[in-house]
């Protein structure tokens, strides 16, 4: 049984003509790595909030979203973690760190303040912030923007959700703890078993990160598949434009597709 699956979506926003997405379909099964990759405006981030259930109220949306075979709207938070792309604007800036995992822990799985202050430092610790021990008081603005992250994954993670959502969750960041970001999120998920639905418009990171790739261009689907398939043998050529801009990408096939063979 699918965890996720979505058939006809389209999403239109007040004001606009145009649908932001427009008849698209996908499934997600337990623990399966999704790239959703395409250019700014393409509908990643709206397909996000739709799956997630955070689209703005003035949002028409059509189509079905059928959460463990029911159409059922997964609970953000519980269900569904979400990790955005500006650590910065996710994160309370006057409330600590910790105070803010261990609220999501009160919420979704019912502790109370002591021990949801426990499980959030055991989370911090667990997505690597160092000296997490003394960071634990820490506020967000004493962070640099890959420490907000992992904290904004240490979030994410709390009610430990089947589904975990990236959304541009690297975009903001420098090369070096982008790397270390995208790595994170693979030990995450692999040992959580979550499923990953992983926005991007860095197709290099969706062939070191996914398993399968769906490709959106102006709210549509264009292209999906396994990710060794798509990258190196695309068949649309918005796709082959997308590789073609990418400098990381021609190393990432060849590794890619050896990897593959080798399962």
């Amino acid at each position: 049984m699918n965890l996720l699956a979505v058939s006809g979506l389209s999403v239109t926003y007040a004001g606009s003509a145009a649908p932001a997405l427009a008849d698209v379909d996908l499934s997600l099964t337990e623990g399966e790595r999704l790239a959703i990759i395409g250019e700014s405006g393409s509908g990643k981030t709206t397909l996000a909030r739709a799956v997630a259930g955070l689209l703005p109220p003035a949002a028409r949306m059509a189509g079905a979203i059928r959460w463990r075979g029911r159409e059922a709207r997964a609970h953000p938070g519980r269900d569904i973690g979400y990790v955005f792309q500006d650590p910065s604007a996710s994160l309370d800036p006057v409330v600590g760190i910790a105070r803010q995992i261990a609220e999501v822990v009160r919420t979704h799985v019912g502790l109370g303040w002591p021990a949801a202050m426990a499980r959030a430092v055991e989370l911090l610790d667990r997505v690597r912030l160092p000296d997490a021990g003394a960071t634990v008081h820490a506020w967000p603005h004493q962070l640099s923007g890959g420490q907000k992250q992992r904290v904004a994954i240490a979030a994410a993670i709390a009610a430990r959700p089947a589904l975990l959502v990236a959304d541009e969750a690297t975009s903001a960041l420098d090369t070096i703890v982008q790397a270390e970001i995208v790595s994170l999120i693979r030990r995450i998920v692999d040992e959580e078993r979550m499923a990953l639905l992983f926005i991007t418009h860095d197709i290099a990171l969706a062939a070191q990160l996914a398993q399968r790739i769906v490709v959106l261009k102006g709210g549509r689907m264009i292209e999906a598949g396994p990710a060794a398939k798509v990258i190196g043998a695309p068949v649309d050529p918005y796709t082959r434009t997308l590789i073609a801009a990418s400098t990381d990408v021609a190393s990432l096939v060849d590794d890619r597709i050896a990897r593959e063979d080798a399962r």
